[in-house]
């Protein structure tokens, strides 16, 4: 088998009639062709889609150059040799993020050539037998939904997260993140604590305030008063490279900290967990570097006793990548979800179509070879920007 063709495209939501911050404006995608009529695709998160075009477009572009003519298996292999080839370039950022969509692609193709889920060709789900607290725990995987206000000021986000949640709760989700962003101290705290009286004791609750605090003490003061209602952690309290602030708030903090979300590569990981202190990690399937990056993550963070749990701030395509990596994970008791019901973005909702359906709070693990989602032609066709 070899690569014929690496292709962009580029989708997004059509102009909303009123301002929405859960549009799309343009996310790029990737899909790898092969001389047996497979395909493998991924989406390029967070990467300008005019980079992306550069980077993995055709055969003049950076990467497809070296892509064209190669055998796609094992996935690897070829996302070595592209991360190799960029020793004297750009090893970190938007260069590796686009070698992660090009290995979660490859394992697509890997997946569908075997007639198996990616999951299983990553080693199976491997949970310990002393490890297993639900019978559940053997074939479904768990995911946390994200919300976040259109509006920032205090009232706004206070009642739009209770709105939100009220509707998870009745949708059966086992997970819920709030994200009371650019606000005071004190509403984050009142909103959780409304949220935890909606969810009640047994739905796991997050929260996230997206970098929002500048100081330890302040950040402090609010995890010890988040910790009354069980937070099972929070995320992204200072800036990603603030690690000596990370680490003096996860010396004292009673809520577990968590980031991770724009980081690539296990090396930064290895920095977040051993510098910042981290209890909670929150690789992206294509942003850390590939699947296979995400597991050398998986291989620092037992031994010290850190969790992972992925993040996803995109659509199904991605979230189903996550799926696969949740499923082999021991360490991984929950993922993020991106509920698309609950925001005004066509494409999400579109996509979700496509996706692992949740029932009674999880997904079952995927049984289809590959990563286990396709995106029609004619949906490309109508999102199709640029």
């Amino acid at each position: 088998m070899k690569i014929t063709k690496t292709e962009v495209f580029v989708l997004g939501d059509p102009e909303p009639a009123k301002p929405s911050g859960t549009r799309v404006s343009e996310l790029a995608f990737v899909r790898i062709h092969t001389d047996e009529g497979i395909t493998g695709t991924s989406e390029v998160f967070a990467v300008p889609a005019g980079v992306v075009r550069t980077v993995l477009d055709g055969p003049d572009s950076l990467f497809g150059q070296t892509l064209l003519g190669e055998d796609p298996i094992p996935p690897l292999r070829l996302r070595t040799r592209l991360y190799n080839n960029m020793v004297h370039g750009n090893r970190r950022g938007w260069a590796i993020i686009c070698i992660g969509a090009v290995e979660v692609a490859l394992w697509d193709i890997f997946g569908k050539v075997m007639a198996r889920p990616v999951y299983q060709l990553l080693g199976g789900a491997e949970r310990s037998r002393y490890r297993v607290t639900d019978p559940s725990q053997r074939h479904e995987v768990v995911p946390y939904c994200s919300l976040i206000s259109a509006l920032r000021d205090p009232e706004s986000t206070i009642r739009e997260h209770v709105e939100r949640v009220e509707q998870l709760k009745e949708q059966g989700f086992r997970g819920v993140k709030l994200e009371p962003m650019e606000v005071p101290p004190e509403t984050i705290v009142e909103v959780t604590r409304r949220s935890r009286e909606i969810l009640g004791p047994d739905v796991m609750l997050a929260v996230d305030n997206g970098y929002g605090f500048s100081d330890v003490p302040t950040a402090l003061r609010v995890m010890e008063e988040l910790a009354e209602y069980d937070v099972y952690f929070f995320e992204t309290p200072f800036e990603v490279d603030a690690l000596e602030a990370y680490a003096e708030l996860t010396a004292k903090s009673p809520v577990p900290i968590a980031a991770g979300e724009h980081t690539v590569t296990r090396w930064e990981f290895l920095d977040l967990m051993d510098r910042g202190g981290l209890q909670v990690v929150q690789p992206y399937m294509t942003t850390c570097g590939g699947l296979s990056e995400v597991v050398h993550v998986l291989d620092l963070a037992e031994p010290r006793g850190v969790q992972v749990i992925p993040g996803n701030w995109s659509t199904h395509v991605l979230s189903a990548a996550t799926v696969h990596l949740a499923a082999f994970s021991t360490i991984t008791p929950f993922f993020e979800y991106v509920p698309a019901q609950l925001f005004t973005s066509p494409l999400r909702s579109a996509i979700m179509e496509q996706g692992f359906e949740v029932v009674d709070g999880a997904i079952p693990y995927p049984t289809a070879p590959g990563i286990g989602i396709e995106i029609p032609d004619d949906l490309i066709e109508h999102f199709r920007v640029g």
